[in-house]
């Protein structure tokens, strides 16, 4: 996933809550708000470090309808240069829904968002469409995922972003093993073009705590901000 609301971040409300007046009409039992916020050791986006390798702060509200449709948004803080500037905020909506039997579906667009980037130094904001197939095996959690963006001024062409997800909790336990394995291809913004990004870890929670450590690691070779790095993050979900 700030004290200042810049005029896009106004702009784009527009196109992020079209369903607030229905949330409105409904009764308070068929909304839910809900959030987290968190300490991460390091911020990594798809295997690249965003912070420098240097710790960051986080966030997130979520903002749920009974249908399946939700909208969001997500901060962190940053170090990529004037740019970007110090912080990152992506907003987004979506819906999330059972289409069979333990299986389920979440579309959603995300707009990356740098609101206190040099915008003398370019653009670097930019939208991306998500689409997760989730799948339940036994305990496990199983995700497949596709991010695609088209090509936009921040980007320079269109990119495609690959993954899969699988969370398996351990019986008896608070914690749950967690793998990831993502391919990116074409421009990205921020990001290295085509190549591959991996990651082992586990979470341990407590109630509305969580404790997370993970291995981080791309296929881009050992420079940073992309060598490979232990992470470990912990977590307050409300």
């Amino acid at each position: 996933m700030r004290p200042f609301i810049p005029a896009r971040f106004l702009a784009l409300t527009t196109l992020v809550l079209p369903a607030s007046p229905a949330f409105a009409e409904d009764s308070p039992s068929s909304v839910a708000v809900s959030g987290s916020a968190a300490i991460v050791s390091d911020y990594r986006f798809r295997g690249i470090s965003l912070s420098e390798n240097d710790p960051a702060v986080q966030a997130t509200i979520n903002i749920t309808h009974e249908s399946g449709l939700y909208v969001g948004a997500w901060g962190s803080s940053l170090d990529m240069g004037e740019l970007y500037g110090p912080t990152e905020i992506d907003l987004y909506a979506g819906w999330a829904g059972t289409i069979a039997p333990r299986t389920g579906l979440d579309v959603a667009i995300t707009y990356y968002s740098y609101p206190a980037g040099d915008d003398s130094l370019g653009n670097a904001d930019y939208f991306e469409t998500i689409a997760k197939l989730n799948r339940e095996i036994g305990p496990v959690k199983a995700t497949l995922g596709a991010g695609y963006s088209w090509d936009q001024s921040a980007l320079g062409g269109d990119h495609l972003y690959l993954f899969g997800d699988a969370a398996a909790p351990v019986t008896g336990t608070p914690l749950t093993l967690k793998g990831h394995f993502g391919r990116s291809k074409g421009a990205m913004a921020p990001g290295q073009g085509d190549y591959l990004d991996w990651s082992l870890g586990a979470d341990l929670t407590f109630s509305a705590l969580t404790l997370g450590v993970a291995y981080v690691d791309t296929d881009l070779g050992g420079a940073r901000p992309v060598d490979a790095a232990a992470l470990f993050s912990i977590s307050a979900a409300f």
